[in-house]
């Protein structure tokens, strides 16, 4: 197989989409396929002048017999080529839907959608990383027989020994941005400042530092700012170390089109605190966490006081965690299957 995998630049960008598409393009690698990646300079997902020009430079440089792949961030700046996009039978790789992106402004959302519900249909083909993501895309107009399910892997990974200290230690991991809920996590734990635990988030504070500031502003008006540790970006090194030490993982998010965070948690056995945005709530087995619905803060700060609270109960909830992670697919499964989703025939 030839495939030209076409993501926003850079390539190296710091998320779960962007780590799920480096596994992929490596394992299909290692398998004997042709793939290169092409990154597109400009603005994403809305796209400007820039992003259109490459997004149009990608096609006509095709090519004859590579499958163009695009992923879903980058697809809307496709929009005005979408005749172009069904001649070359071009395929997408969608983690969620942009207008999905919590904190655009209406107006940017609506005109997501808009350019969205132009191009999909008009794919040969899509591969979506959750069957939450699956069903988006139905509503959106996709016939279902046109779309595979890959969802990401995992690697092995040591059991989390815990902190093997009185309190909770509590890990959460995406960047500082809107959708991800970290405010929401925030005023959740406020309720609990009678408890000990710790509280420490991993995720890039650059991407939206107007917001990652609102959040070291809002731990300190709740008066928790000593028990916060907002980590930035750290190396592998350091964040498996954080995996070691972590009694409970938490994620308030919005929408996760799938939700990799949570997967590692349980791969480690760690017990999880969510709210139920997009796909987590499918991954995460009952008996190994406690769900509830996306922005209920107070909610979330009651279902968390027990697991704080309780070293036993997590513990029963960590065994439960750590059998559901043993059954998550590896990356090499998943390199597999997502060879065959592309190699089958167009609906």
């Amino acid at each position: 197989m030839r495939l030209a995998l076409v993501v926003p630049a850079p390539f190296s960008t710091v998320s779960g989409g962007y780590a799920y598409d480096r596994r992929i393009v490596a394992g299909l690698v290692a398998r004997g396929h042709a793939v290169r990646v092409v990154e597109l300079p400009g603005r994403f997902p809305l796209p400007d002048a820039a992003a259109e020009a490459a997004a149009w430079q990608a096609l006509a440089e095709r090519p004859e017999g590579e499958l163009l792949l695009i992923d879903g961030l980058a697809l809307p700046a496709f929009a005005r080529f979408a005749d172009a996009v069904a001649s070359a039978g071009a395929a997408g790789l969608i983690h969620h839907p942009t207008p999905l992106e919590t904190g655009l402004p209406e107006a940017e959302a609506a005109l997501l959608r808009e350019k969205e519900s132009a191009l999909l249909p008009v794919l040969s083909r899509l591969i979506a990383t959750s069957r939450t993501t699956a069903r988006e895309l139905v509503c959106l107009g996709v016939p279902e027989a046109r779309i595979a399910v890959v969802e990401p892997g995992t690697d092995e990974a040591p059991r989390a020994e815990g902190s093997r200290a009185a309190g909770c230690a509590i890990l959460s991991v995406g960047a500082c941005v809107p959708r991800k809920g970290h405010d929401l996590l925030l005023r959740a734990l406020g309720r609990l400042s009678d408890l000990s635990w710790t509280l420490t988030i991993v995720g890039s504070l650059e991407r939206d530092p107007v917001h990652a500031r609102s959040l070291a502003a809002l731990a300190e008006e709740l008066g928790i700012a000593g028990r916060v540790t907002f980590a930035g970006e750290v190396d592998n090194a350091a964040l498996a170390a954080l995996w070691s030490g972590t009694d409970l993982f938490a994620l308030a998010t919005w929408y996760e089109g799938y939700g990799m965070a949570v997967a590692e948690a349980l791969k480690r056995g760690i017990p999880v605190a969510l709210t139920a945005g997009g796909a987590v709530a499918e991954l995460a087995p009952p008996e190994a966490s406690v769900i509830v619905p996306p922005g209920d803060w107070a909610a979330l700060s009651r279902a968390m006081r027990r697991l704080v609270f309780d070293g036993e109960l997590r513990r029963r909830m960590a065994e439960h965690a750590y059998a559901a992670g043993r059954r998550l697919p590896s990356w090499e499964d998943q390199a597999d299957a997502f060879a065959a989703a592309l190699a089958e025939t167009p609906a």
